[in-house]
This record gives structure tokens, sequence and C-alpha cells, in this order.
């Protein structure tokens, strides 16, 4: 009677142990465990399996039922593991039910030859399915990537279309205002200077300067709405072209030079360096008596500089109070920019223009 006693309270010793194993190993995995899956830390993984693995051979040395626990420990492995790592650990945790059945009922060729089998079978199976496991994951991770480099793309191509948009429609309204009213202004202007030229009448007098303020505000709203030579040309061809029409209608040979690697500049900074070029050519043209003119767009890493040389009379940049030099200024302070002016009676002036890109 002790002894049958003795036997099933010792039996019931192992089945407790067998089961705080089992309480233990999932509890080393939601503590420990589970922040794992979410980072690569090969060595706390490392350490983590081999608590496991230890707790796993100790509990199915008390009770054999633990053994089958073997179905979650395996994929765990793959899990907190790398794949050549892991598969070697997972066929060391398929052998330790074989060694725990040896040491605990002892060595025989049918114990071992019926386990060994099992072991096989487990251990081959278990490799194969981490591995599927692992390239699953990682085709997932690449699909994941795929789709935020799809979606990074969708977003830049809807925001390269908005801005295209917007672009049109600036330069749209800037030519139907170049059309209309400003050129409105200025026959106005010229209507009634030609029936009154010394403007001795008041109130034509007065007719004149409000058509000439609204024409200087139609301009400056040309100017803020973008250049319409942008729509169907890149900013190197606009810079040629302005180069080659005036040319064309001043007579003055002008080149224009590129460098660099011309690439796709926001729509902002195009239209201040391209408004620069046509406001320095305008002012060749009024003021410098030059005999040629000479511009060079210059396209860096960092930044993009446009110079506009000519050989004319010069003037005191300090004490230029016109319009087109602080329209410059003010356009290159919206883009970061700075605007430098040379100018002398022998040399020429060169105004230099340089926008961060």
């Amino acid at each position: 009677m002790v002894a049958t006693l003795t036997v099933t309270e010792i039996e019931l010793g192992r089945r407790l142990v067998g089961a705080a194993s089992i309480v233990v190993i999932a509890v080393v995995y939601v503590v420990w465990g589970r922040s794992l899956l979410t980072r690569d830390d090969v060595r706390a993984g490392t350490v983590v399996v081999g608590v496991v693995l230890l707790v796993f051979a100790v509990g199915t040395y008390e009770a054999s039922v633990v053994s089958y626990l073997l179905f979650a420990v395996c994929p765990l492995i793959f899990l907190l593991l790398p794949l050549r790592p892991a598969a070697p650990l997972v066929v060391v945790a398929c052998l330790v039910p074989v060694l725990c059945a040896v040491a605990r009922d002892g060595w025989s060729t049918e114990i071992l030859t019926h386990l060994g089998s099992i072991f096989l079978v487990s251990a081959a199976l278990a490799v194969w399915l981490g591995t599927w496991i692992n390239r699953v994951i990682a085709q997932s991770r690449e699909r994941g990537v795929l789709i935020a480099e799809l979606r990074a793309s969708r977003a830049e191509v809807v925001r390269l279309s908005h801005e295209a948009g917007v672009a049109a429609e600036r330069a749209r309204l800037a030519g139907e205002i170049h059309d209309t009213l400003a050129q409105g202004f200025t026959s106005i202007i010229t209507l009634v200077q030609a029936a009154d030229p010394a403007l001795a009448n008041e109130r034509l007098a007065l007719a004149v300067r409000t058509a000439r303020e609204n024409l200087a505000e139609s301009r400056a709203l040309i100017a803020a709405l973008g250049p319409s030579a942008l729509a169907d040309a890149s900013l190197a061809e606009a810079v040629r072209r302005q180069a080659s029409s005036f040319s064309e209608t001043t007579g003055i040979p002008a080149t224009a030079r590129v460098t660099g690697e011309p690439r796709a500049l926001p729509t902002a900074i195009e239209v201040v360096l391209l408004r620069a070029a046509q406001e320095a050519l305008t002012n060749v043209r009024r003021h410098a008596g030059a005999r040629e003119a000479d511009l060079l767009l210059a396209y860096r890493d960092e930044s993009v500089r446009l110079v506009v040389r000519d050989d004319g009379r010069g003037f005191d940049p300090d004490g230029a109070r016109g319009f087109g030099l602080t329209a410059m200024r003010a356009r290159a302070e919206q883009v970061r920019g700075s605007l430098l002016v040379r100018s002398d009676p022998e040399t020429g002036t060169t105004i230099e223009l340089e926008v961060p890109a």
C-alpha cells in the first residue's frame, strides 16, 4: 500500500513538473519572446530559445506528454531566429524527446527504432515547414516594401499632377490678364496720350495715371501667376528662347549657355529664374546701350545659378531705384535665393541669381 502511494505521488509530482514547464514556456514567450518578434535581436532570441529548450527538456523528462509541445516550440524557434541558426536548434528540439525517453526508461533497440523514426520525421517536417514559413515571411516583407514604394510613387504622381495643374491654370490666367486687361490699359494710355500729348487736360491726365496704376497691378498679377513660357518647355529651353527673342527684337546678339545636368525644379524656382532672365534682358534693352549680352544657366548639385552679363554703360547698383531689380530681389527672397549685381562703365553689368535646388 505504501509503495503504491509512493509511486502515485511520484507520478503526480512528475505531472506537476510537466505542467509547470508548459506554464514557464508560455510565460517566457509572453513576457520576453513576443517583444522580439518585431525586432532582429539574434542574441536575445538565442537566449530565449535556450531557456525554452531547457525547460522543454526538463518537462519532457518528467512527463512524456510534454513532448507534444514540440509543435509549438519549433515554430517559436523559427520566429525568434533567422533560418540558419534556427534549423539546427529545431533538430535539437526534435531530439529532446528521444534523449529524455532513453534517459527515463532506458535504452532498447525497439524503443530507439520507434523514437528514431519519429525524430527523423519530426525534424524533417519541422525544418521544411520553418523554411517555407521564413520564405513566406520574406516575400511578405518584400511585398510590404513594394506596396510602400507604390504608395509613395502614387502620392508623388498626385503631387506632381496637382503642381502641373496649378501651373497650367496660373499660366492660363496670366495669359488671359496679359491679353485682355494689360493690353487694354496700354491701349487706353496710348489713345489718351495721342489725343493730348502734353496731358494738359486734368481729367485726361488722371485717366492716364489711373490706367498706368492698373497696368502695373495687372503686370504684378501676371508676374505672380507665372510665365507661360514654362507651360510647354523646360527652364533651359525657355531661357534660350528669351535670348533668341531678345536678339530678334533688338538686333543685339545674345547667347544662352547651360552647364551641368538640367533637371526639373519646383515651379516657384523656375518662375523666379525665368522672370529674372526676362527682367535683366529688359533692362539691357532699355538702359544698357549694350553691343552684346550673355546668359548662363548653371545647374549644380545643391543650387541653380543664373548669370546675365552685358557690355553696356553700367549704372550704380546702390543708387538704382527701378522696379526691376527690386522685383528680382523680392522673388529671390521668396525662394531663399540671393541676388548679386555688379556694374561699372568699363565692364558693363553682371546680374547673378543663385537659388537652392
